[in-house]
């Protein structure tokens, strides 16, 4: 497991723009594939975006694609989380995770197997 602290999310308006940061240790930090998820109320966890370990492969997922940027810096150890155009759909708990030399496919299929920080709130308001 490798600690990560999520940078507090807040309140945008629909059409804004948000920046989420994950901190994690820097010993090995290039050796993690890392991603965003994010639980809405009422609704289950789901992925947003993830980035490779091995040479930095971006995934979104469909209804981010075009707003949402993710990247990694591997010196600083963090991964951030761009959020442009923002809907009232985008409101959730946004989650940090992450998996040791492993893919983003597999944080996907099998969540219970990563790395989790404690999530920080995006609300936007319409």
């Amino acid at each position: 497991q490798v600690p990560l602290v999520e940078s507090e999310g807040g309140l945008v308006q629909s059409g804004g723009s948000l920046q989420l940061s994950c901190h994690a240790s820097k010993v090995g930090f290039g050796s993690w594939a890392m991603a965003w998820f994010r639980q809405a109320p009422g609704k289950e966890r789901e992925f947003v975006a993830g980035v490779s370990w091995k040479g930095g492969t971006t995934y979104y997922a469909d209804s981010v694609k075009g707003r949402f940027t993710i990247s990694r810096d591997n010196v600083m150890a963090t991964v951030v989380l761009q959020m442009n155009s923002l809907r009232s759909e985008d409101t959730a708990v946004y989650f940090c995770a992450a998996r040791y030399q492993d893919t983003v496919a597999a944080m996907v299929r099998d969540p219970d197997s990563n790395a989790w920080g404690l999530g920080t709130q995006v609300t936007v308001s319409s």
